[in-house]
């Protein structure tokens, strides 16, 4: 029903101050914070008398089964007073709230988690806070890119990823200014972080809680009917780890006494003694995974490699793979009409184009390539667009075009390859190396993302050898 979504320089009255730096196994924040199962419980949630918290391999404290615990079993459940979320009710003063909400609307809709971590953090400023026994249980530092060394976000390589690293790094800097200026003349009361200081590296630590942690889930009622999408942080459940094959899921059940609202994690499978309590955090791509998460997954079977469809480009690899005079740069009318169909030409056009994940190629690259590299308009009008976006019908334009096209594709991944400026081999060697956890974690994605690209070279090569041979 629901799935996983997908940084205060002062002393605050129970916070220890944060540094802006990344670590794998980071500590909480306090030594020795409240204990958060007790606690779920005294609140009126439930906990399975199987699960406890321990240190993971690899993600850090996770969630592990004491014995084994049957299919089906309810592990967690939360009352809907529990999850931290941040809509129009406060127990804040009216303008302490308000002051919140305005804060908000500098927020662009993409950086959503910005907006929970500014309720994250007025509640960590604010001595007393019924959240406490949960937040003092986060992670002092969170190993996610804006918190890289200058020189390991160098280290990334990946153009589009390092954009997003620079841009959420340039609102962060931007957005304390904002902040600072909306809130210099407040009076103590109205203050919605109890006139505590909150600098970037502040704002950085609560977005990046947030985007590690919380879920998309139902929350109040419309008046139609229907129920709104709440970004939501869930105490406990949020410690259960992430993998493509999970053995838990997140539910939303309404009690049926007062109606509200009971958010569950279920046992998807039987869990053996000593696994670890895990979900789906959703077929993310490592882009997403590393900035949201702070982790890269090897072999990620959702990864992409983000590409242009730039019409001189394509001329050069067409004609590296053999195409005699492509026509990516002049195309016919016909074909014209075409590719702004694809959202490939004209105005507003979508010109990012991806490789890798479930399509290998995606559709509109491909239903581009199969059109301009054939000459036959009667041919291509023949065939519904669908049908040339799909890499699963083979040669709709014949074999001598589809094999042109799938060489370009092939020379377009040498093109990728050669943007990078190290290669597999010598990013493996420095993997051996005693390096830090934020350039370990650096080399580990740009690993996957040339290791994404040989794959679809080798993919395709095969399939023109066996087009070759028809």
């Amino acid at each position: 029903m629901s799935s996983k979504m997908m940084l205060m320089a002062n002393s605050l009255t129970h916070v220890r101050p944060l540094t802006c730096a990344a670590a794998v196994y980071p500590s909480r924040l306090v030594a020795q914070p409240p204990d958060l199962i007790k606690w779920v419980k005294t609140e009126g949630g439930f906990v399975h008398k199987s699960i406890k918290i321990a240190q993971g391999d690899s993600f850090g404290l996770g969630l592990v089964a004491s014995e084994d615990i049957p299919k089906g079993s309810d592990l967690i459940a939360l009352p809907q007073h529990i999850p931290l979320k941040f809509d129009g009710s406060s127990s804040e003063s009216e303008n302490s709230h308000s002051a919140l909400i305005k804060l908000a609307h500098h927020v662009p809709e993409e950086l959503w988690a910005m907006k929970l971590g500014l309720k994250l953090l007025q509640e960590r400023a604010r001595k007393g806070s019924f959240w406490w026994p949960y937040i003092s249980n986060l992670p002092e530092t969170y190993t996610v890119p804006i918190f890289f060394p200058g020189e390991d976000i160098k280290n990334l390589q990946y153009a589009p990823l390092l954009y997003q690293v620079n841009k959420r790094c340039r609102f962060l800097l931007e957005f304390e200014k904002i902040l600072k200026h909306e809130l210099e003349n407040l009076k103590p009361d109205d203050h919605p972080f109890s006139g505590q200081d909150v600098d970037s590296s502040a704002l950085g630590w609560a977005m990046s809680a947030v985007s590690s942690r919380a879920f998309r889930l139902y929350g109040g009622k419309r008046p139609d009917g229907t129920r709104s999408n709440v970004p939501m942080m869930l105490p406990l459940i949020d410690m259960c780890n992430h993998s493509f094959d999970p053995n838990a899921d997140i539910v939303q059940e309404e009690a049926n006494s007062d109606r509200n609202m009971l958010v569950k994690v279920v046992a998807g499978r039987e869990i053996k003694q000593n696994d670890p309590l895990l979900l789906n955090y959703g077929c993310l791509s490592s882009d997403l995974f590393l900035l949201d998460y702070g982790f890269v997954i090897p072999s990620n079977p959702y990864d992409c490699i983000e590409l242009k469809y730039d019409a001189a480009l394509l001329d050069a690899a067409s004609m590296a793979a053999g195409v005699s005079s492509p026509n990516f740069s002049s195309p016919s009318p016909w074909q014209q009409q075409i590719l702004s169909h694809l959202n490939l030409g004209g105005p507003n056009s979508d010109l990012k184009v991806t490789l890798g994940g479930g399509e290998l190629v995606e559709g509109r690259l491909l239903a581009a390539l199969r059109v301009v590299l054939s000459n036959d308009e009667e041919a291509v009008k023949q065939h519904y667009l669908e049908t040339l976006k799909s890499l699963a019908v083979e040669a709709p334009l014949g074999i001598s075009t589809e094999v042109s096209a799938l060489r370009t594709v092939v020379a377009l991944c040498v093109i990728a390859l050669g943007h990078f400026p190290t290669k597999i081999m010598e990013d493996e060697s420095l993997m051996k190396q005693n390096v830090s956890p934020t350039t370990e974690l650096a080399l580990q994605f740009r690993i996957q993302k040339k290791s994404l690209i040989v794959d679809v070279m080798r993919d395709l090569s095969k399939r023109v050898k066996l087009l070759l041979a028809k």
